[in-house]
């Protein structure tokens, strides 16, 4: 490992802003309530944090629709208070990466404010704007200039009256998307990513941007049955030329510094051939990607699809990713993140056995070859929220998804449930610091519920007391970072054809971990090929030696082999 791939023997933790901590009463979390905590951070041994959009928006995605890339909303602070985090994030060690978001800008931003003016407006080709289909009226159903479907339902196209064109957005019909063919687009993005970096950050995480580049021609996409638009696929997934503009921002934006940085490529739908081209440090694009392959194992046609989960199509996933990028590239190990539900909820078991499956979930990251990040609430093991009825809900995405579908008919307590499962909400309520009526979050009233079971899940119960899910977090990350072969050992999986049991080896230099779980709420015993494996090594995370597993147990073994 060189000292430019310090980041492969990192942890990162995500802050989801809004709902980490709110220093001033408001109900809405902020940077000041982040340097409040960061001590908490710094105790659990993370290296980076991850801020979530903290830039001016209208929050219609919740700040993932940027107006002002170079300020802070008033909602989260100021200029003075970001550089103060970075600042104190610094002194106690840590690095600092913003999200980035340059698929899409808001509405509001002062680029698409010109773009919509008028058809010769300088900045018209800075979005994708094209007219009504031939031979339709433009504004009406079917004019639009092709079937895409938005991520977020309905057309990815929305009617502008006042050029009489359709602009593209593959989100909300306020987070119109950026034309990166025209290179002055790619400028303005990377004069502003140097200016951050100028000002002290460390990188950035790339949200969606494998889609930056869309097939020019714009073609149709395959309608599935029972779907009213044509699917995105490869026009604009992995698109004709995303390898080239990402290889141009290294070149320009982060190849000139001599600083130890992180770039970060979310990219939903890329297969482990492109990741490698993404993470292959000699195309020099950027460090690890986030893929999203083992969060849709236990989902249909759609996210909304919720299928019984099946520890063997998640063990086979992650398997697989683990082999595909074995040689050359590099993977983003994580099971929660903003768009995601609670993995305790969706993968463990968030009853009895909530503190054991927390804990068997964290091993597993942590030991994967890879670099792992937790997001807010996952070192306490927090759980969905019990959402009642679609008043509670907040994501746009789950409040559009409701109601379009209650207006095809459909059950509305089916739909509610299917939003308990999979709604991105689940990941947004605020953080759990004490059992107080607002868990510590805020003296006001929050912006999302506080989760009811912060009075027995928070940190102030967990911080220092031995078997907790934050020490069990705090004691895996130590490892990585003192053990080399979490870091650079092989993977090899055992027993892959078990119905319980998730365990694999890491060895590296004379030296082998084993990890063995019981990813099910029944007993397990270890067969022969583990038993012998984990006889007189030693045992250094777990709490039992003997060759029964308990339901949710995880262990981690450490022998020299030659």
């Amino acid at each position: 490992m060189t000292e430019t791939e310090w980041w492969r023997s990192a942890v990162v933790y995500q802050i989801y802003p809004r709902s980490f901590a709110d220093s001033n009463g408001d109900g809405v979390g902020d940077l000041d309530g982040i340097r409040g905590h960061l001590d908490h951070l710094a105790t659990l041994g993370v290296d980076v944090v991850w801020l979530s959009p903290v830039y001016r928006s209208p929050m219609d995605d919740n700040g993932y629709d940027i107006s002002d890339y170079q300020n802070i909303d008033p909602l989260f602070g100021s200029l003075a208070d970001l550089d103060a985090l970075v600042d104190e994030v610094h002194a106690r060690g840590m690095k600092l990466v913003m999200d980035l978001v340059v698929n899409h800008t808001s509405d509001e931003h002062p680029w698409f404010t010109e773009s919509r003016s008028s058809k010769d407006n300088p900045k018209r080709d800075w979005y994708w704007w094209r007219p009504a289909r031939d031979g339709t009226v433009p504004g009406e159903p079917g004019s639009e200039p092709n079937n895409w479907g938005s991520f977020f339902s309905g057309s990815a196209w929305e009617y502008d009256e006042t050029t009489g064109e359709y602009y593209l957005h593959l989100f909300s019909r306020k987070q119109p998307d950026l034309n990166w063919e025209n290179p002055e687009v790619r400028q303005a993005v990377y004069s502003m990513m140097s200016w951050w970096l100028a000002r002290g950050i460390d990188g950035f995480r790339m949200d969606v941007i494998n889609l930056i580049s869309k097939d020019p021609a714009l073609p149709d996409g395959e309608v599935r049955p029972g779907e009213e638009h044509g699917q995105l696929g490869r026009s604009v997934i992995d698109g004709p030329r995303v390898h080239e503009f990402l290889a141009e921002m290294h070149r320009e934006v982060f190849a000139p510094l001599d600083r130890e940085l992180l770039l970060v490529g979310e990219t939903p739908g890329v297969t482990i051939e492109e990741a490698r081209k993404y993470t292959d440090p000699a195309s020099r694009e950027v460090d690890m990607v986030f893929q999203f392959d083992h969060v849709q194992v236990d989902r249909g046609a759609s996210k909304w699809d919720v299928l019984p989960f099946d520890m063997r199509v998640l063990r086979a996933d992650l398997v697989q990713w683990q082999e595909g990028l074995a040689e050359v590239g590099w993977n983003s190990l994580y099971w929660d993140n903003h768009d995601q539900p609670r993995a305790v909820s969706r993968f463990g078991d968030d009853g009895e056995c909530r503190v054991e499956s927390a804990k068997l979930l964290a091993t597993i990251l942590h030991l994967q070859r890879g670099t792992p990040y937790l997001y807010q609430g996952d070192e306490l093991g927090m759980t969905n929220y019990p959402f009642r009825t679609i008043e509670e809900f907040d994501d746009i995405e789950s409040v559009n998804y409701f109601h379009e579908s209650v207006r095809q008919g459909e059950d509305p307590d089916d739909v509610l449930a299917r939003l308990r499962a999979m709604s991105r909400d689940n990941a947004r309520t605020p953080m759990q610091w004490d059992d107080s009526p607002q868990a510590g979050f805020t003296t006001g009233t929050p912006w999302l519920a506080v989760n009811p079971n912060h009075v027995e899940i928070n940190a102030a119960r967990q911080v220092g007391v031995p078997g907790s899910v934050f020490e069990h977090h705090r004691a895996l990350i130590a490892l990585r970072h003192e053990e080399p072969a979490v870091v650079h050992g092989d993977f090899t999986m055992l027993v892959p054809d078990d119905d319980q049991l998730f365990a694999f080896t890491r060895r590296h230099e004379g030296t082998e971990m084993v990890v063995v779980a019981n990813f099910s709420g029944k007993p397990a015993e270890l067969p022969g090929v583990l038993a012998d494996r984990c006889e007189g090594a030693e045992l250094v995370i777990g709490d039992r030696t003997s060759t029964d597993l308990l339901p949710w147990e995880s262990r981690v073994y450490r022998r020299a082999v030659s």
